[in-house]
């Protein structure tokens, strides 16, 4: 077992997807961000992913996307807001030395590791501050400014 090392997570900025707003954050391991290729993969599977999307599902075009340089393989998550309060989340893998070849694993159970999870407890905190406490005039926008920046 490998002792834990703080890893840095970063907004990277906030992506606009066609009509889809996502923030986008950089989670690494020994170094500062995640790899540029590794950044663009992500962007390429996650914009596939959101454009394949049943219409049927009730969503606000909102969402975040983690892009994870992890040790031995790299990992990207893509999580958006439905039904006021669920988060539908759906994980990539590829090998480190490959991060263009990602392989859907949602199915398999894989959710999160313990770096992922404080980047949605963040985004968690963030959509009931901004969203559903103000459930009368939820501030969107307000939700898209609010980031993570720390080492964790």
């Amino acid at each position: 077992m490998t002792p834990y090392e703080p890893r840095p997570i970063r907004h990277l900025e906030l992506w606009r997807v066609d009509d889809w707003r996502i923030k986008l954050y950089g989670i690494a391991y020994a170094r500062p961000r995640p790899r540029t290729e590794l950044v663009s993969a992500a962007r390429s599977i996650a914009a596939q992913h959101l454009r394949s999307l049943p219409s049927d599902i009730c969503h606000y075009h909102l969402g975040f996307v983690g892009v994870h340089d992890g040790q031995t393989s790299n990992f990207v998550f893509l999580d958006f807001w439905a039904d006021e309060n669920e988060l539908h989340h759906h994980v990539y893998v590829s090998p480190t030395e490959h991060p263009d070849r990602f392989i859907y694993v949602t199915p398999t159970g894989l959710s999160a590791c313990v770096w992922d999870l404080r980047l949605q407890a963040f985004e968690r905190d963030a959509w009931v501050t901004h969203v559903l406490q103000r459930s009368a005039s939820p501030d969107f926008d307000g939700y898209l400014e609010a980031t993570l920046n720390a080492d964790v």
